[in-house]
């Protein structure tokens, strides 16, 4: 294609997993010798990395409410991205996450893009799947080499918005097995500045504060739990203060604390487990699980969605039933009361997602879909 260079092009509302997931598979790319940059609108996802970055503005992400002007703004987006891709040339592949850049990019020639390979983190959302939607996704699809699919319900979505099977290879969420490990001293000090000491239950929460993220089950089940539990909500989103607002009768037993990218396995480690609220269209094995078990936390999920694997390998616990706050908090209890089972789950998380994590499998697979050295 007439270069090596690989851009990833990433416009979106918010910080979250797939978000990062990009940025620290553009990181280790770079790290493997690879030549990356990343074209976003907001260039604070990179921070603290080595991914170079360059500012490009594509208007709001797809989405229903912004579907029209979405489609009214594409001339425009359209000529935005070759603009940039021209300023990066020679460019051998071009990455993309999101469906607006998917759809887009299927409008400009090969010899501006290079190969052009999508990363899809979560399923396909249903509306994606059925109607003219569908056709046109199907129709972008045909002009990515690969598609990257984060697990192998996610692959099965993106078979069932009509994309080939052959086209899709299953990659598991990129994670820094060495990075992401138990970390004392951070521990410490989080659980100094929250003022809390040993004897509390500190329940953390790493989350998108979005509608469809279940975090509301989670406050609410703290009106059933009388001692010892204090939860600590990480994120930002759309519903952040309307979840203020839910958790204000509880006092300082639920805090907020801003994204903690960047010091995410502190974060973890000064937490006694991990609450996991899915959204009804989770991946396999989500990342902050990943991250949780890798420090030794055992998971506590108000949901099946994206978690089943915690139960299947006694790391953790689905309540039943469902979403809701009372069975929550019975579980909750159960776990600030019997420590050696936080321990033993967690120990079971760690080995098992050690045991089955690959990272050079993933890389590899990933520069294979780019066409590096095949």
């Amino acid at each position: 294609m007439g270069g090596d260079r690989i851009v990833s092009i990433q416009t979106t509302s918010e910080r979250g997993g797939a978000e990062y997931a990009n940025v620290d598979l553009l990181e280790a790319l770079a790290e493997r010798g690879h030549d990356v940059v990343l074209l976003t609108n907001i260039p604070e996802l990179a921070a603290g990395t080595s991914v170079p970055v360059r500012e490009i503005d594509l208007g709001p992400k797809l989405a229903r409410r912004s579907a029209v002007r979405v489609a009214l703004q594409a001339p425009l987006s359209v000529l935005r991205i070759a603009r940039a891709l021209r300023a990066e040339r020679p460019v051998g592949a071009v990455l993309v996450s999101f469906k607006k850049e998917q759809l887009l990019l299927s409008l400009l020639p090969q010899r501006l893009t290079g190969l052009v390979v999508w990363a899809e983190w979560g399923p396909v959302p249903a509306q994606m799947r059925r109607g003219p939607a569908r056709t046109a996704y199907a129709f972008a699809a045909r002009r990515a080499r690969r598609i990257l699919a984060v697990a192998e319900g996610t692959a099965d979505t993106i078979v069932g918005a009509g994309v080939p099977r052959d086209k899709v290879v299953v990659m598991p969420d990129l994670v820094n097995l060495h990075r992401i490990q138990f970390d004392a001293a951070g521990r410490a000090e989080l659980r100094r500045s929250w003022e809390v000491d040993e004897s509390l239950l500190v329940v953390g929460c790493i989350a998108r504060f979005q509608s469809r993220k279940r975090n509301d089950v989670l406050i609410d089940a703290m009106a059933h739990i009388d001692r010892g539990v204090v939860l600590v909500m990480a994120g930002e989103g759309e519903e952040e203060q309307a979840l203020r607002r839910r958790a204000a009768p509880y006092g300082e037993r639920v805090r907020f604390v801003p994204n903690v990218r960047g010091h995410v396995a502190s974060f973890l480690s000064a937490c006694d487990l991990l609450a996991f609220a899915p959204s009804p269209t989770e991946a396999d094995r989500p990342r902050v699980i990943a991250m949780a078990q890798l420090v030794g936390l055992p998971i506590l999920a108000t949901d099946p969605e994206g978690a089943e694997a915690v139960s299947l390998s006694g790391a953790g616990t689905i309540v039943s039933p469902h979403n809701d706050p009372a069975a929550f908090a019975a579980a909750l209890e159960a776990y600030r009361d019997d420590p050696e089972r936080r321990r033993r789950e967690g120990e079971n998380g760690r080995r098992a997602m050690l045991a089955s994590y690959d990272p050079e499998r993933v890389l590899t697979a990933v520069e294979q879909a780019l066409g590096l050295g095949v």
